[in-house]
């Protein structure tokens, strides 16, 4: 009798994944370089906002990272900085890691629809010289990612043609959605009021960005 995974037609091989998809053109392959050129540098300059992927053995986990542009810094063909500005101080991506040190970047501009992608490998560093790259109000970030990139290529841009993330056309009215407060009471069923954690909420986007 099959499994309800075999008959789910869930793909359990690469070679059986292969056999859906057509060949990769030669020009996709061969746009993954081992270092950052110059067009990725300038994109990196401009960029905004990156998603960072990491891993332990307990999952995986995808965080928003963003500032002005400028704030990812280029250390070298190979290298690159990235600050830990506050957060919620769960620590998920820096405790995937110290276990875990592989990483995928995915990095935006605003306006521009193709993105480029950085995979390699990262460290966590307090190291003075390096924190101290970065002041804001006078304060420094906790740590910095230092990574290694192992392979880094730009993205097509037909997921956000299709997504059309820099049109209105699905940007919605905020009150589609409850108050970002009233979805954290209900989820996290702590015992302040609504109003209390919209106070905090507030206060940490208006005092607590650095």
């Amino acid at each position: 009798m099959d499994s309800p995974t075999a008959c789910a037609g869930v793909i359990g091989d690469v070679a059986t994944l292969r056999e859906g998809y057509p060949t990769p053109s030669e020009r996709a392959v061969r746009k993954t370089l081992c270092r950052l050129d110059h067009h990725m540098r300038k994109f990196i300059s401009l960029s905004p906002f990156l998603c960072l992927g990491t891993s332990s053995d307990e999952g995986a986990d995808v965080t928003p990272r963003g500032d002005a542009p400028g704030w990812v810094h280029v250390l070298d063909d190979t290298t690159l900085l990235i600050p830990d500005w506050p957060g919620n101080n769960r620590l998920d991506s820096l405790s995937n890691i110290v276990a875990n040190p592989h990483v995928g970047i995915l990095m935006f501009v605003p306006g521009m629809d193709e993105t480029l992608r950085v995979n390699g490998e990262a460290e966590i560093t307090t190291a003075p010289e390096i924190v101290e790259r970065w002041t804001v109000n006078g304060k420094h970030p906790r740590s910095v990612l230092k990574v290694s990139v192992r392979e880094a290529f730009f993205h097509c841009a037909k997921a956000v043609i299709r997504s059309k993330l820099w049109k209105d056309d699905y940007k919605i009215e905020r009150s589609e959605m409850p108050p970002y407060a009233e979805i954290l009471k209900e989820e996290t069923r702590v015992a302040q009021t609504v109003e209390e954690i919209a106070a905090q909420v507030a206060d940490s986007y208006a005092n607590k960005l650095y």
